[in-house]
């Protein structure tokens, strides 16, 4: 329905559309929320500069990469130097608490609404609010997930304390060999439970959480909802970014806004139904109290 073309939000001022956002939010039945990328690095999640070299210095100096996200894709000499890096990324993004309380922000904005997350984010902040678990679809995994790497089975594994020996006992960049994750069923290399390719485990609670994301959707299609994307790149449009769109020119009595730091657009099919807000989610946020 909608292609790479679209509109910068223009009329009207920083002011109006954050008055323009209040409104939506109080008048609305129900609240969607779709966050990705975005609304993480405005919590202070950043992949590069001084929280990169103040964890993975070593790392840097002998492979070459100067942010996380190409360390995660990174052929190391040796699976225990594979799980060293990976167990010092799990414990800054996922187990480590975001540097600023932007998420919070956000269940600050819903909590008294009826409403439902969507998030492509991997870093389990929503549920360290404490978002209700019913109420929250990640689509994409978690950090604090390993699955089997074949996959031989439809589950997942809290790595928590693995994770937490790995880091304890690393030394000159390596894990003691122990320490391995393999499968408890098939004794194959464990891997995260991210979604890079086609042997993403999606286990019972995935599709737990899909289908109440659906009835939600369903159940309210009708009705006075706004669609709240945070942070939402290009990356993958089709899972939060393009259903909203949709979703809001099916139903007029709809309103969609987006707050993104350069990239606040809306097809102009929608454009009167919009809200785009160019800048950074923790300060427009504050600006909405």
């Amino acid at each position: 329905m909608f292609g790479r073309i679209s509109i910068k939000k223009s009329n009207g001022s920083y002011s109006d559309n954050i008055k323009r956002l209040r409104e939506a939010l109080d008048s609305a039945d129900s609240v969607v929320v779709g966050a990705g990328a975005g609304l993480s690095t405005s919590a202070g999640f950043t992949y590069s500069g001084e929280r990169f070299r103040r964890y993975f210095a070593d790392f840097e100096k002998k492979y070459g990469f100067h942010d996380m996200y190409s360390g995660a894709f990174c052929s190391y000499d040796t699976p225990e130097e594979h799980w060293a890096y990976w167990s010092r990324f799990i414990t800054v993004n996922r187990y480590m608490d975001a540097p600023k309380p932007v998420y919070g922000q956000v269940f600050d904005l819903v909590r008294e609404k009826d409403y439902f997350i969507i998030t492509t984010n991997v870093d389990h902040c929503f549920q360290k609010t404490g978002v209700d678990k019913n109420r929250l679809f990640y689509t994409q995994g978690d950090y604090g997930l390993f699955q089997c790497s074949k996959p031989c089975c439809i589950e997942t594994f809290d790595n928590e304390d693995i994770i937490r020996q790995m880091m304890e006992q690393q030394n000159n960049m390596q894990i003691p060999s122990e320490l391995l994750p393999v499968c408890p069923h098939c004794g194959k290399p464990m891997t995260m439970n991210l979604r890079s390719d086609d042997k993403f485990v999606e286990d019972e609670g995935w599709h737990r959480a899909a289908q109440r994301y659906e009835n939600f959707l369903q159940t309210r299609k009708n009705g006075r909802i706004l669609f709240l994307e945070l942070g939402v790149g290009y990356n993958t449009p089709v899972i939060i970014k393009y259903p909203f769109w949709r979703m809001t020119a099916q139903n007029k009595a709809a309103t969609y806004a987006c707050i993104n730091y350069g990239e606040a657009v809306c097809p102009a099919d929608i454009e009167k139904q919009s809200i785009c807000i160019d800048g950074d989610i923790g300060k427009v946020l504050e600006d909405l109290k």
